[in-house]
């Protein structure tokens, strides 16, 4: 991956390359236009071979001259073309106007929409940019449902019709895309939010848009990939020992609950941690360990006998199977006032949520309902936007936030990562609580916040990805903790 693929931006951002890129850089408007048509058409013909007709929407702005220009290649390449405009082609203007003209010039004619669409091999979805902001309604919205109506693959053309490019939440409704190519750098809505269930598969073409352009339009979104892990674990030196590979301390497991910790430390282990301690509630501590005797568990019933458990720990991580009883009330105060780095989960946010405070020293990884609790809006309105709420909870928890989800957001002062691995099947218990144990595990041994929590997010994603590839539903997370070590030592 290279650095302009890693790179997120928003709408208001590709603009400003695309901008930089005409008037800065002279790539003409059309060229760029021409690139983006052909990058298409060729991601197009590489997934369905043996396509040979298209049916192609456009719209009045830049996605629909996209729109014409591959229509003009799938003409000339001898398929059956049909192009149905939801625009008056005497309005379009400059690059998308000469791409119209181009499109009649090589013997193309432009159908009006009717409400109907015809059948063929392959659709584009050339309708609507990353400009759109409010409900799309009238044709574009029956145009829109016809194209999800339809039996045959769906191509976007940049964004997916619909999708607000900057949250990844439909507008009313959204192209439901098989394959989406998007241009000159990557759109934080095709990433969070919705996107999942709208983009399909999705690919970059940076249209040989030039580093000078980029380095105009910093950004501080990223997208996490198999450098994050390269960059944070690189190989243990040949005399390490578990004395310098971390000691994690996972609290949790009130009576009930004792799976979540045992996965939580289980999870630390095999993300290599040296030493993996577990307080947990007397109830069930004597028997905690039985299948996995490397866990060091301590019965734990006041904060009194829980800090000196403290002392040698480097990284502690809180939550999983707490419950909000008496017994994880009393517990959480003291590990809040800890000095080593430390993780909140599950209902030790909950708890976080009745009294809030701020350190700089901890990862708090709620999901939407956690994080609707801690910022006391709605879950509706944690999705809405999961890249403000995530940015507003580091601002007023402070440290680094993990929010997780279709499309986990890692957010920290510098900025916010973006995590496109992971499937369905991770909507299953413990799965929250295996990546508790996994970034406590990394901050044991030295990691700081962000590169514990952003290492943390995509070792476990790709993890579940492993595990997946016998069948999404029925994963477990101790299926994913199986996949860890191959993974982390990629």
């Amino acid at each position: 991956m290279t650095a302009v693929e890693h790179r997120v931006y928003t709408a208001a951002q590709t603009r400003q390359l695309d901008h930089i890129a005409i008037h800065d850089a002279g790539i003409p408007a059309y060229t760029l236009m021409s690139r983006a048509g052909q990058a298409t058409f060729d991601h197009l013909r590489a997934r369905w071979p043996d396509a040979r007709s298209v049916c192609i929407l456009c719209g009045a702005g830049n996605n629909g001259g996209d729109g014409y220009v591959i229509t003009r290649l799938a003409l000339q390449a001898g398929w059956q073309v049909t192009l149905i405009s939801l625009a008056d082609v005497s309005r379009l203007q400059g690059a998308a106007q000469q791409a119209c003209q181009d499109f009649s010039a090589a013997g193309g004619q432009v159908q009006a929409f009717t409400g109907e669409i015809p059948p063929a091999a392959v659709m584009v979805d050339a309708l609507l940019g990353t400009g759109l902001d409010r409900t799309v309604e009238g044709a574009y919205a029956t145009a829109i449902q016809q194209l999800n109506q339809q039996t045959a693959p769906v191509v976007a053309v940049d964004i997916p019709s619909g999708l607000h490019a900057d949250t990844g939440q439909p507008c009313g409704c959204a192209v439901e895309a098989t394959l989406t190519v998007t241009y000159i750098g990557l759109k934080a809505g095709l990433l969070t939010g919705k996107a999942r269930d709208y983009c399909g598969t999705l690919h970059l073409a940076t249209l040989d848009v030039p580093d000078s352009v980029y380095a105009q339009v910093p950004t501080n979104l990223h997208l996490l990939g198999q450098h994050t892990l390269r960059e944070h674990l690189p190989p243990r030196r040949r005399c390490a020992h578990k004395g310098n590979t971390g000691h994690a301390l996972l609290v949790g497991g009130a009576p009930g609950m004792s799976g979540a910790i045992r996965l939580a430390g289980e999870a630390a282990l095999r993300a290599g941690s040296g030493l993996v301690s577990i307080a947990t509630h007397p109830a069930h501590a004597p028997f905690l360990n039985l299948l996995r005797p490397e866990l060091m568990v301590h019965a734990v019933d006041s904060p009194a006998t829980l800090r000196p458990l403290l002392a040698r720990m480097e990284a502690i991580g809180i939550g999983p199977g707490m419950a909000q009883t008496a017994w994880s009330r009393n517990l959480l105060p003291l590990i809040q006032n800890a000095t080593q780095p430390k993780v909140l989960d599950a209902d030790a946010l909950n708890l976080l949520a009745q009294t809030r405070s701020q350190r700089d020293d901890w990862i708090l990884t709620p999901h939407p309902g956690e994080a609707a609790r801690l910022l006391a809006c709605t879950t509706a309105d944690v999705e809405q936007d999961r890249i403000a709420a995530t940015r507003r909870l580091q601002r007023e928890y402070g440290g680094v936030i993990v929010l997780k989800g279709t499309g986990t957001l890692v957010a920290s002062a510098n900025g916010v990562a973006f995590c496109d691995a992971g499937n369905p099947g991770m909507a299953s218990g413990g799965m929250g609580d295996a990546l508790t144990g996994i970034i406590t595990a990394l901050l044991a041994q030295g990691l700081s916040l962000e590169a514990a929590a952003t290492t943390g997010v995509w070792v476990h994603a790709h993890a579940a990805d492993r595990a997946a590839a016998s069948g999404e539903r029925g994963l477990l997370a101790s299926d994913l903790i199986t996949h860890l070590r191959e993974v982390i030592n990629a």
